[in-house]
């Protein structure tokens, strides 16, 4: 009974181990099937196997070769074996074992390839696509693309070799040590003393174990002497000098130390063959020891060297590595062709030159980029499953005007769906699509300081050119799920009072819903409903990887992308931009940034992805970058030039925030190009703080509509301004042009150093010391409301700096509304505070308001009376559809009161 139980358990484990590996690759098979369906119809299936064939190029040779090295090596030791048994049916049957031996190179030579094939496919690729800097390093003169294209893969080979070859002489002593002492291998002979049978050991096994060990410890050593060949380029990655990359005591003796390694290894390998062939275990233990006693050698000399000749003169002996060091981080960041410019500040600023300026006046941003989202998400969500995820800040030329915008896209966001309505239909089938963006100015408030929204409401309304036509959005930073479309359920389009609208997606894109189809993508989601939905069709599309950072990371997961796609209208349709950055951890002398290891980096990529078909383009912004070159070789098809890019969409382009940061933080010390004043950091910056929700923190660099010193027009800059490292004073001002043919450029204005010019910590001091200023601040902030301080703008105007902060209250009750209720111009050491900021550059600079005609009447007539009444009504109307969360009904009567009043100011105007 217990026999029969533990056969059946034995076959149930069977037959379940065989279910779990028949599902596993079932599962496989079905995410392979996907993925091709995938890529194919993103019309990108020649770089979904690009990687495939790659693994298949270097694996197949990789897997023959190691198969067949094996079978020799392991049938030398199977005839080795049955040459020296003493057993007959040994002798005569080795023949048996040559089904393991293969069973075994198989197994071997199978896991080498696939490891090889995973991990090396990449640096293969930009081994042999590699293409010339034109840089070459300082010390051995070579082309920056060795370092950045080549070595890797060299190395990837050297690893695994040094790995392989121990494990070879180790399994050679094991094997033959067995076999020695292995009682199938001895033979026996009658003792002269006492008749007795004795052991022989045939010594002519441990003869040829020797001399395989002598090969393999040759060829080990051969290879070491390479890795010591391939390390000495490691010096340029030195962290022990005074600074990343190749110092004094790196070049004089470290380097000597690796060149007498790559001898001492070839003389350690002759020595060890001999010792192995002639059986002198003195020779072999000798030739490691040469090995351990050049390095320890090496690391004392270094260590003598470092503290005893440069330690002491250590900016004399460094300099000249010292200016390595700087030029080459200068280029690996994009920071050696900065335009530098001398800003006086000597100039007045006036009713004159404010006019001169008026471009740059009529874009300052009194909104903030936080509460702003706040107010986006409690006036123009609608309805709770729609979410503005963050506000996106662009330009556009609205109405023959350049203006800065904000502007975000309305998203489905299904966690914020009831529970009860979490269901499979709603989620999958229902609701596919969020609709439509909000815009406002970001120098435009309402009466009641809210931002002055271009474009709001659902379907979008606007009094302005920007028109949107295709407002769906299919694809967003908050589609996580996938969706089927054109299903008989029909999709939620927006809503519209009581009702929703429905639609149906006319696209051609995803995977048609075949019956096939349905079963594969049952399998892949792993819900059965697909399959038994009878709302599916054959109609009916599939749309899966709809996050539109997943979408471009599965197609090209070689780059990185940054983390803040922006929404575009274009021609009434909606586009996602998102910038994308080739990058290394390999440019020799080249400082890396803070944690991330990247030493190199380049904006050299724009994606572009339409929100209603999930279309990707990847279009080249940088042609100069080799790494691009090189991508765009191994992926011939993927990239198109920017001057593919539809004229809308370019004129949308931007300086990336993520770069534009990673550069300025560099610029704090690698702007000292003399290497004495770098080693001394003597004018060492940082970047301006501010005072932001009460707290001390460094500014956000920011996008700005302004005509820069010098030029003749307004231009879109991001910018920042830096402080000496120690002080709060100004020092310099960085900005990054992005409009035309000044897109990339990067333009840094330097302030005397003779004069004190007021850094964003010392205007937000002064805003603290205002008497008057601060007691009106201290008032708002009592309870029932709280203040928030936007972003401190430091602008230069005409050889003068002006600083701008907007005042936000906010009320203490829930879902309360910030609002803008003060702008605080500093000019100098003067400061205002006004509720608009026309009327604080009007008392800033002594420039009289211009004056309103008195009406002629004293009272307010019956019709204004009304309006003034029917205003209230909906004020409170509106109010109250607040606290029930009916902000359709809000919204609406938001826009009633926007129209009273304006009929209210025509009435007192007559």
């Amino acid at each position: 009974m217990v026999i029969i139980l533990r056969k059946r358990n034995v076959i149930i484990g069977g037959f379940l181990i065989s279910l779990f590996i028949i599902i596993g690759i079932l599962v496989s098979f079905t995410n392979l099937i996907v993925d091709i369906q995938w890529f194919g119809s993103m019309n990108y299936l020649g770089v979904f196997f690009k990687k495939f064939i790659t693994q298949l190029t270097i694996g197949i040779p990789t897997f023959f070769i190691i198969f067949l090295l094996s079978c020799f090596y392991l049938n030398r030791m199977v005839k080795d074996y049955a040459k020296f048994a003493q057993d007959i049916e040994i002798k005569n049957g080795h023949k048996k074992f040559s089904s393991i031996v293969i069973a075994v190179s198989l197994f071997v030579s199978l896991v080498i390839s696939i490891f090889i094939s995973a991990n090396w496919w990449n640096d293969f690729l930009f081994y042999i696509n590699s293409t010339y800097f034109g840089i070459k390093d300082p010390i051995f003169n070579k082309d920056i693309s060795l370092y950045m294209f080549r070595l890797p893969f060299l190395f990837d080979i050297y690893n695994l070799l040094i790995v392989i070859i121990p494990i070879l002489i180790v399994a050679t002593i094991i094997v033959y040590g067995l076999m020695y002492l292995s009682d199938k291998t001895r033979f026996y002979e009658i003792s002269d003393r006492g008749g007795f049978f004795r052991a022989i050991y045939n010594k002519d096994i441990l003869m040829i174990a020797f001399r395989q060990i002598a090969v393999l410890g040759f060829i080990f050593f051969i290879v070491l002497a390479l890795g010591y060949y391939l390390e000495a380029y490691g010096i340029l990655y030195s962290k022990s000098g005074v600074v990343f990359g190749a110092g004094y005591t790196d070049v004089h003796v470290r380097l000597l130390f690796y060149r007498i390694l790559i001898l001492a290894s070839l003389i350690s390998g002759v020595l060890f063959m001999i010792g192995a062939f002639r059986q002198k275990l003195k020779y072999i233990i000798a030739s490691p020891l040469i090995i351990i006693a050049i390095m320890i050698l090496s690391t004392v000399s270094q260590t003598i060297v470092q503290n005893f000749i440069v330690a002491p003169n250590e900016l004399d002996k460094e300099k000249m590595y010292l200016k390595y060091n700087i030029d080459f981080t200068q280029k690996a960041f994009g920071l050696n062709n900065i335009e530098e410019k001398n800003y006086d500040l000597s100039g007045k600023i006036d009713k004159k030159v404010l006019d001169e300026n008026k471009d740059t006046i009529n874009n300052i941003r009194i909104n903030d980029y936080r509460p702003v989202s706040q107010i986006y998400n409690q006036l123009q969500s609608i309805r709770i499953y729609y979410k503005f995820n963050d506000i996106d800040i662009d330009r556009y030329m609205i109405d023959g005007n350049y203006r800065q915008v904000f502007i975000s896209a309305r998203e489905m966001n299904l966690d914020n769906l009831a529970n009860q309505a979490k269901n499979w239909i709603n989620m999958h089938l229902k609701y596919t699509h969020g609709y439509g963006v909000v815009m406002s100015t970001v120098n435009d408030v309402t009466a009641t300081g809210q931002p002055d929204m271009i474009v709001k409401n659902i379907p979008p309304v606007t009094n302005t050119n920007i028109k949107i036509t295709r407002p769906e959005i299919y694809f967003g930073e908050l589609t996580n799920t996938y969706a089927i479309v054109n299903t008989k359920t029909g999709e939620f389009d927006y809503p519209t009072g009581d009702t929703n609208k429905e639609n149906f997606y006319s696209g051609k894109s995803g995977v048609p819903m075949t019956f096939l189809n349905k079963l594969l993508y049952t399998v892949y989601t792993g819900n059965i409903k697909i399959l038994l939905s009878t709302d599916i069709t054959s109609n009916s599309r599939m749309l899966i990887f709809r996050n539109i950072k997943d979408r471009v990371e599965k197609i090209a997961p070689f780059l990185i992308y940054d983390d803040d796609p922006y929404i575009v209208v274009d021609n009434g349709k909606l586009y996602w931009m998102i910038d994308a950055y080739t990058y290394s951890g390999n440019y020799p002398y080249s400082e890396p940034y803070e944690d991330t290891g990247i030493n190199y980096i380049r904006n050299s990529v724009k994606v572009v992805v339409n929100a209603y078909t999930g279309d990707v383009n990847y279009y080249i912004s940088d042609k100069n970058d080799p790494i691009i070159k090189v991508y765009e070789r191994i992926f011939p098809g993927l990239f198109k030039s920017i001057d593919k890019m539809p004229e809308g969409l370019k004129a949308h382009i931007r300086y990336p925030q993520y770069l534009f940061d990673i550069q300025a933080n560099v610029y704090k010390n690698y702007h000292m190009s003399d290497p004495q004043v770098f080693y001394n950091k003597e004018d060492s910056w940082d970047i301006a703080k501010e005072k932001f929700t009460g707290k001390i923190e460094p500014e956000e660099s920011q996008y700005v509509v302004m005509k820069l010193p010098g030029e003749k027009s307004e231009e879109y800059v991001l910018m920042i301004p830096y402080t000496p490292a120690t002080k709060d004073n100004m020092v310099a001002w960085l900005a990054a042009r992005m409009d035309g043919n000044n897109y990339g450029k990067l333009v840094v204005y330097k302030f005397p150093k003779s004069s004190v010019i007021y850094g964003p910590m010392q205007v937000e001091n002064m805003i603290d010391q205002d008497p008057n200023i601060s007691k009106e601040m201290s008032l708002w902030d009592q309870k029932g409301s709280s203040i928030i301080r936007g972003n401190l703008l430091t602008l230069p105007i005409d050889d003068s700096m002006l600083y701008v902060e907007p005042i936000y209250i906010q009320s203490s009750n829930e879902n309360a509304i910030p609002e803008v209720k003060r702008v605080i111009l500093a000019y100098k050491d003067k400061i205002v505070m006004e509720d608009t900021l026309s009327n604080a550059l009007n008392k800033l600079f002594n420039i009289e308001a211009p004056t309103q005609p008195v009406a002629p009447q004293t009272q307010t007539s019956q019709t204004q009376q009304e309006l003034i009444k029917k205003a209230n009504d909906i004020y409170n109307n509106a109010m109250n559809a607040s606290k029930n969360g009916d902000w359709t009904n809000f919204g609406k009567n938001l826009d009633e009161l926007g129209s009273v009043l304006n009929d209210l100011n025509n009435s007192i105007k007559k």
